[in-house]
């Protein structure tokens, strides 16, 4: 059985559906590109539920090792390099306060059935990382320059 996912156009899934319905027996999901769409991926009901129940059992496992012991959250920090190596360059409070929100803010998803905040935060903490990891953005970003280069001109009477 092959892991990796098949991709096909949807019209194949139109003209040729049963064909293209048959090549979910060799692939977990089907990428479905589409032409004035973003792709869809297409996979069983059985299969969909299998990973909601991994992604759930592994997000309960990780909140309650953060919260049983109290050297727990150091482990938690000492594994998140591995996990999510830009992490490196986040100052320690930020660090610290990425695990606690990435836990929570796990939880929370899990306990609705939507991840797109977990991505969201992901996304969003990675930035501040590689803001963290060049100095002049980091500058740039916080307001320490150097140099003051004044007011601003008003946008309505520029020429």
């Amino acid at each position: 059985m092959a892991t990796d996912n098949a991709a096909v156009n949807f019209s194949e899934l139109v003209n040729k559906n049963k064909q293209t319905l048959a090549r979910l027996k060799e692939s977990p999901r089907l990428l479905l590109h589409r032409r004035d769409g973003e792709d869809l991926v297409l996979t069983t009901a059985t299969r969909a539920e299998q990973d909601r129940t991994v992604v759930s059992a592994a997000t309960r496992m990780l909140a309650a090792v953060a919260r049983r012991e109290p050297g727990s959250m150091e482990l938690l920090l000492d594994i998140l390099p591995d996990a999510f190596p830009w992490v490196r360059f986040l100052p320690e409070p930020d660090l610290h306060a990425f695990a606690v929100e990435l836990v929570d803010t796990m939880r929370a998803a899990d306990s609705v059935n939507n991840s797109a905040s977990v991505a969201q935060l992901l996304i969003a903490w990675q930035h501040t990382a590689e803001a963290h990891s060049a100095p002049d953005l980091l500058a740039a970003l916080t307001g320490q320059h150097d140099e003051d280069y004044g007011q601003a001109p008003d946008p309505r009477h520029a020429s």
